[in-house]
């Protein structure tokens, strides 16, 4: 059980790039005290993975493992967004999204599948097949796959290049299998691979010429017009329950007047 949960923390400093002994000074324990914590041969309490797990940036969900490794019950919950208790919160993202409308807006998960969505949103989504919404909808599925929302969108290669981007460091922040997963998955999409192969420089391409690059533009063209992005997330800041943690919001704004208006057509 020792070694299990030191096996985890080596990971975890060795994917964070902090030396043994910066990290055991950083956590006011001594570098030996972390060594055989490190190899199995001390069992660390719940408070010293509590503090090796805050200087480490661990989420939550991972922090409940590493205390489940070490013989400690797991100190954080996770409630679906429908349970009773989170009835406030669940309704106060809806409002958040409604709001925002007629302008598109998700809450996403971990993995970025759409927990709730606005009334724009919602339409939106007639443009993917059923095979990217039954079951659900992710956005890295849904926006890479070729037969998806890649179809409609202008300058592809940049937006693709910052889904890409955005996909593989959360893979590498969290060491989230599904996510991985997920990479390898979207990775072997045609119009993906076809990037990967070039080795795109992912996320810096310019926008219409002649216009300032402040962000990464995004378009989705629906017949003669195209709508323009730019996007924006929000997580929550005191999180205690994992669900909330791992939730983003995602709102979407009109990047021109031309779009800001097809939007407001859409649900006149």
């Amino acid at each position: 059980m020792a070694a299990q949960v030191g096996s985890l923390l080596r990971q975890w400093r060795a994917t964070r790039s902090i030396s043994q002994l910066d990290l055991a000074y950083a956590v006011g324990v001594s570098p030996r005290h972390l060594s055989f914590v490190e190899t199995g041969k001390s069992r660390p309490s719940a408070t010293l993975i509590d503090a090796l797990s805050r200087r480490l940036d661990i989420p939550l969900r991972e922090r409940n493992v590493l205390l489940l490794a070490a013989g400690h019950a797991p100190r954080y919950s996770e409630q679906s967004l429908d349970d009773a208790a989170m009835t406030r919160v669940r309704k106060s993202v809806q409002r958040i999204l409604d709001a925002h409308n007629p302008n598109p807006g998700v809450a996403l998960d971990r993995v970025w599948n759409v927990v709730l969505a606005n009334d724009t949103a919602a339409a939106l989504t007639a443009l993917l097949p059923p095979s990217l919404t039954d079951g659900g909808i992710n956005m890295f599925r849904a926006s890479l796959h070729p037969d998806g929302f890649a179809s409609y969108t202008v300058d592809f290669e940049v937006w693709a290049g910052y889904l890409l981007d955005t996909l593989r460091r959360l893979a590498r922040i969290t060491g989230d299998r599904r996510l991985a997963d997920l990479d390898r998955e979207v990775s072997a999409y045609p119009n993906v691979a076809e990037l990967d192969s070039r080795k795109t420089d992912f996320g810096t391409g310019a926008g219409r010429p002649g216009e300032p690059t402040l962000l990464v533009p995004f378009g989705l063209r629906l017949g003669e017009d195209v709508l323009r992005f730019f996007t924006t997330h929000t997580t929550f800041g005191t999180p205690r329950d994992i669900t909330l943690e791992e939730l983003t919001i995602e709102l979407f704004y009109p990047a021109d007047d031309a779009s800001e208006a097809r939007l407001a057509m859409m649900l006149g």
